[in-house]
């Protein structure tokens, strides 16, 4: 008998299993969730030092800062502050070339130094600061402060400035802007440009002045300085120190008396009498007298 094969039934299909879920799974998610993560500690840091505008800062012996721990090129010291004067700012030069020190120049002193910064010897803004610290050269070494300039430009350009301008003090080179930077005055980034300012340090090392201003206000602040806390040498007030000439209000007054088109208060001057005015006084004059000859005469004819 003929055998009769039976059909075998299909077999069942499998389900398609779901496909797995993006939200916290996968190699991928776990990768995002570290970048995430990582990006909003950075960008949370930044809030909170943005917000807080809060930062731990100490200075090296050198005049470099450290800024929560870490190196900075520079870093603003603040009135009050004692600076540490063993290399602080490094070796500078004097535009003749000598070469010196923050602490040199402060021991040469006799109670203090104004130092001025400027960008670039020559130009006009420059030029203006370093004339207004030239007419105003008595009243602040009269104050037995040294006058400095400083710029990151070369002991020549500064030569030549110094002697175009007539400047009285010297200016100092600092072509790597070590001092610059110690004092806070350069300009924040990787070149060594100079910001405007002036500082002025007492003869212990303490900051007394810092400011970032204008040609003006940098004379201004150091004129304020020597007229409300400024000392000399032996202890004196300033502006005892400071030779009448200089004086800011004898100075004015000069200059006013100079100009034809002040207005002066003057004193009225006596009318001139007229020859009627003359004739008439004068005849007074011989009437009293002759008045007075018979009141007083010998005969006495005038006396009762």
């Amino acid at each position: 008998m003929p055998v009769e094969l039976r059909k075998r039934p299909p077999p069942k299909e499998t389900a398609t299993p779901a496909p797995a879920s993006k939200r916290g799974s996968g190699a991928g998610s776990a990768a995002k969730k570290l970048a995430d993560k990582a990006k909003a500690a950075v960008t949370g840091a930044s809030a909170t030092a943005t917000s807080t505008g809060k930062t731990t800062t100490t200075n090296n012996s050198n005049g470099s800062a450290v800024v929560n721990g870490k190196a900075a090129t520079t870093d603003k010291i603040s009135v009050g502050q004692t600076l540490n004067l063993d290399g602080f700012g490094g070796t500078i030069q004097t535009n003749d070339g000598a070469d010196t020190t923050l602490k040199d120049l402060l021991e040469k002193s006799g109670a203090g130094i104004v130092i001025f910064t400027y960008p670039r010897a020559s130009t006009p803004g420059c030029t203006t600061q370093a004339c207004l610290f030239r007419d105003n050269y008595a009243p602040i070494t009269g104050a037995s402060l040294s006058i400095y300039g400083l710029s990151t430009d070369s002991p020549k350009a500064n030569t030549t400035f110094v002697t175009k301008q007539k400047l009285q003090y010297p200016l100092l080179c600092d072509p790597n802007a070590t001092l610059t930077s110690a004092i806070g005055m350069k300009k924040p980034g990787p070149g060594k440009s100079t910001t405007r300012g002036v500082v002025v340090i007492d003869k212990q090392g303490v900051v007394r002045v810092w400011e970032q201003a204008g040609p003006a206000k940098t004379l201004q602040v150091v004129l304020e300085y020597v007229k409300t806390q400024g000392m000399t040498e032996n202890g004196a007030p300033a502006a005892v120190a400071a030779p009448p000439a200089a004086d800011a209000t004898a100075t004015e007054a000069a200059a006013k008396l100079a100009d034809p088109d002040t207005k002066m208060d003057e004193v009225p001057l006596v009318k001139t009498p007229t020859p009627e005015e003359a004739q008439a006084a004068s005849t007074a004059a011989e009437v009293g007298e002759t008045a007075a000859k018979l009141d007083g005469g010998p005969s006495g004819l005038l006396k009762p």
